[in-house]
């Protein structure tokens, strides 16, 4: 592997921030840019070095990186590492990605309109950052919800990994008739209540049919 041209070892105006003045950001390299947001590296650990390995880590996460990988970098401190969280997630907020941010039950429905033609009922996880938009929907179960319980565990493993703030819950009834069961009661308390241990807060439960839709939230069911 070519060794890693320090920062002392560049041309004054060939180092990233001079580079973005005198040439513009698209002209810089992945690590040149990351070079650019750090600013400086530590006694022993010149910034490139460190840029080079926050590179690998967007590479494996794919541009979403964990604040804890970015941590285990030697010569990342909390202060380095936000700085690179918070760009991305700034990014990814005003990026031209289609981001729903919920405001109210009608937000939902148009991402689970498909779920009004399904013959059997489908129950869906919603999972929400900090600023209310959703970053993922996930299929928890397939059927009748008395034949195929939904446990809290199916539910809440994939929200934890999101490290989401708060979940919506969706699910469908064939029938056309909207209006929840008591078992569909009963599931959403118990929901509500491990959501409630995880510090993830479950902001609505919505049923949906042909003949319309109902809001737990709306109904005073959480």
């Amino acid at each position: 592997m070519p060794r890693i041209k320090t920062i002392k070892d560049t041309l004054e105006q060939d180092r990233p921030r001079e580079k973005i003045s005198r040439l513009g950001p698209q002209s810089l390299k992945n690590r040149e840019l990351i070079a650019a947001i750090i600013g400086r590296g530590i006694p022993g650990r010149d910034v490139n070095a460190i840029a080079s390995d926050i590179e690998k880590v967007l590479d494996e996460t794919d541009g979403k990186p964990d604040l804890q990988d970015l941590l285990n970098i030697g010569g990342m401190g909390l202060s380095k590492a936000s700085q690179i969280v918070a760009a991305f997630e700034l990014f990814r907020r005003y990026s031209d990605e289609k981001i729903i941010k919920v405001t109210c039950p009608e937000d939902v429905l148009p991402a689970v309109n498909y779920l009004k033609g399904k013959t059997q009922e489908y129950f869906i996880c919603m999972t929400l950052n900090g600023a209310g938009e959703i970053i993922k929907d996930r299929i928890i179960t397939v059927g009748l919800l008395n034949h195929s319980p939904v446990h809290p565990r199916e539910v809440f493993a994939d929200a934890i990994t999101d490290r989401c703030a708060s979940v919506i819950l969706v699910h469908n009834h064939p029938s056309g008739n909207p209006e929840p069961s008591s078992q569909d009661i009963d599931v959403t308390k118990r929901l509500c209540e491990a959501g409630g241990i995880l510090g993830i807060e479950v902001l609505d439960h919505l049923i949906v049919a042909n003949r319309g839709y109902v809001s737990f939230k709306k109904r005073g069911l959480i």
